[in-house]
């Protein structure tokens, strides 16, 4: 076992497997995860102007509100 948390933390992948069916994925925890950065879909992603503006009576009927 020590030597497939190892592996494991190596970035391996390590399935483990009773007969011939896969049963279990050993992955790392913890520090071994990749760091999150803030702003990563930073430039990706765009709106008009009037995105946020409230609907109108129209627009609220045909979402099924009355």
């Amino acid at each position: 076992m020590s030597r497939l948390i190892k592996e494991a933390c190596e970035g391996e992948e390590v399935i483990i497997a009773r007969g011939r069916k896969p049963m279990v994925k050993l992955v790392p925890v913890g520090d071994a995860r990749r760091k999150r950065i803030p702003g990563g879909f930073e430039g990706q992603f765009s709106w008009t102007d009037d995105a946020f503006d409230p609907l109108t009576d129209d627009e609220m009927r045909e979402l099924g509100f009355e």
